[in-house]
């Protein structure tokens, strides 16, 4: 799979000043993590699909996750996430893969990290033929060019069939933390505030 001869640009996220965070109309507040569980539990299957095809651009594998529709609590929809995406085949993992944009850096980081990461990521993508995923869950902001930039040096040793693995483990891990994060309160374009997946 050959890529364009530039990668996109990495996204610096704008940042206003300190805001006064306003009180919350009791009707408006986020609903907590059981009842957007249960709003997953009995959406349309289209909807659930599509919620899950944005936490990892599989749909063998958000079919089966959602096929499997009702889940007791989220430890064990998490669990099934995971079970899932250890049958993935390779060509499962490329479309995923395809659909994977950069990890976003922190607002302030310097242009000299930009070039160091733009041309580390090029080197992954010539040498792997896909883009280079990471799971920064529990890495601080301020700590994520660095991460990256020894994720990227770190793998580049590894053979087509070590990354490979490797890069099947990062996927599963951003897929389990993007849906943890959907379905723990936090808002998004895919959850209703009354607890069901939106469509679009």
């Amino acid at each position: 799979m050959t890529r364009g001869p530039t990668l996109p640009a990495h996204r610096i996220p704008h940042r206003t000043g300190r805001l006064a965070i306003p009180t919350v109309p009791e009707q408006t507040r986020t609903p907590p993590p059981e009842h957007l569980l249960a709003g997953f539990n009995s959406a349309p299957a289209d909807d659930a699909h599509r919620l899950l095809l944005d936490c990892l651009h599989s749909p063998r594998w958000a079919g089966r996750v959602a096929d499997h529709r009702p889940y007791p609590d989220l430890e064990s929809l998490l669990a099934a996430c995971d079970e899932a995406a250890y049958d993935l085949t390779p060509g499962d993992l490329a479309e995923a893969l395809a659909s994977e944009a950069l990890p976003t850096l922190p607002y302030g980081t310097y242009s000299a990290a930009h070039t160091a990461l733009s041309a580390a990521h090029a080197a992954y993508e010539a040498r792997f033929g896909h883009v280079f995923v990471i799971c920064l869950d529990e890495v601080a902001p301020n700590e994520t060019p660095d991460r990256v930039l020894e994720g990227i040096r770190s793998r580049l040793t590894n053979d087509p069939e070590e990354e490979r693995v490797v890069t099947a483990e990062e996927l599963r891990n951003l897929a389990k933390g993007r849906l943890a994060t959907h379905l723990r309160g936090a808002r998004s374009p895919a959850l209703g505030t009354n607890g069901a997946v939106s469509g679009e």
